[in-house]
């Protein structure tokens, strides 16, 4: 089994909180990180059905099984079960009692707002990182393959081909979590904004061209991209709002979580077809941010990523904003470092002045080294140092 990074979070957070969460995507690993670092607790999941029915009709007398605490697999399953918790953990005032899992941001945050607010330490899981791969001894495999394959923990412990895998996943996708969350009446139609967002990875968020395209209005591909937001399937970065003098896009900007859904969406069928793909440049720019976005998440923290753009063009991958400073990070695909990669950098530099922190750059190259005072990493060990 691969170590998740997020087990140390959890025991840390389980020393100061009486309730931890985990939330994230479906099959992102969520039950088995809660059920390795916590051998010892009861384990019960809400997706059995009589089990949903009895927390349900008695949620006081399902707790009552568990005197030592438990793990509550889907708890949003069982709305009432917050407000029973906030009772139980107040009064007994106990650390790490209580593990909750949720597929379903909407279903399980609400829950934790609305009654167990201060009360619960969350970790919000994503699929497997490069460094836990790592760390694991995986082989790495090529880059392309790596963008074409994905890091959905089933791609890395079972014989499947990720193309029959997503195809699974997809439609599983679709007819539960969606019907659960909204009410889709054309399938068709969201099945076709879903690949177009695939599309428009990496791309500024246009709403308006969707629904023109898609053929539905701007409030229906709000509500539709709001549900793959809850659900862990994309993720908006947004515009940092430090001008430096210039006019800046206040618009976000449309990524994935895991890159082998959004080329199997663009219809890519292998890591060759990858390789010469147009969209290739944008899913390593998904990538690297994912990676950066995972090393937040897996701390308990929450995200402190954005993008630099201003109106002439100019643009900055990535900024990690830290204690009032900003990191500028560059994303180039290419195998070959060239100098022009860093020009960029350079002259945002001058932009920022004080509020800058040393420059870097992650490239689809294998060596690092330090070019005009830029670290330059490849995408193997994109955040050490």
């Amino acid at each position: 089994m691969i170590t998740r990074t997020a087990s140390i979070t959890l025991h840390s957070l389980a020393k100061g909180f009486p309730i931890v969460a985990i939330t994230g995507p479906r099959q992102s690993g969520k039950t088995t990180l809660a059920r390795s670092t916590f051998p010892d607790k009861p384990y019960v999941s809400l997706e059995d059905l009589d089990t949903r029915a009895f927390a349900n009709e008695d949620t006081r007398g399902f707790l009552a099984r568990f005197a030592g605490g438990a793990i509550v697999d889907e708890a949003q399953r069982c709305p009432a079960l917050f407000s029973y918790l906030q009772t139980r953990v107040d009064g007994e005032q106990r650390m790490g009692e209580f593990v909750l899992t949720g597929s379903q941001q909407f279903g399980l945050l609400s829950g934790i707002t609305q009654s167990l607010a201060g009360r619960v330490g969350l970790v919000q899981l994503l699929p497997f990182s490069v460094p836990e791969l790592q760390a694991a001894e995986v082989a790495l495999p090529s880059l392309d393959v790596l963008l074409w394959r994905g890091q959905y923990p089933a791609l890395y412990d079972r014989a499947l081909a990720p193309t029959q895998w997503f195809a699974n996943y997809v439609t599983t996708y679709v007819e539960r979590d969606v019907r659960q969350i909204i009410e889709v009446q054309n399938l068709s139609l969201f099945q076709r904004f879903f690949k177009m967002c695939a599309a428009r990875c990496g791309q500024l968020l246009n709403m308006t061209s969707m629904a023109n395209d898609c053929g539905v209005s701007y409030k229906t591909i709000g509500a539709w991209l709001s549900v793959l937001e809850a659900s862990y399937v994309v993720f908006l970065l947004q515009p940092h709002h430090q001008n430096f003098g210039k006019r800046l896009v206040k618009t976000p900007k449309l990524y994935f979580h895991d890159t082998g859904l959004a080329a199997y969406l663009l219809g890519i069928t292998d890591a060759d077809h990858l390789s010469i793909h147009p969209a290739r440049g944008a899913l390593f720019e998904n990538l690297v941010i994912g990676e950066y976005q995972k090393q937040r998440f897996n701390l308990g923290l929450p995200s402190n990523l954005y993008f630099w753009r201003n109106n002439t063009g100019e643009e900055v991958d990535l900024l990690l904003e830290e204690g009032g400073k900003l990191q500028p990070v560059e994303i180039k695909s290419g195998q070959t470092f060239h100098t022009s990669f860093v020009e960029g950098l350079n002259k945002w530099i001058r932009y920022a002045g004080d509020t800058a922190l040393p420059p870097q750059l992650v490239y689809g190259g294998e060596d690092s080294m330090v070019r005009s005072g830029v670290a330059v990493r490849s995408w193997r060990c994109m955040q050490e140092g």
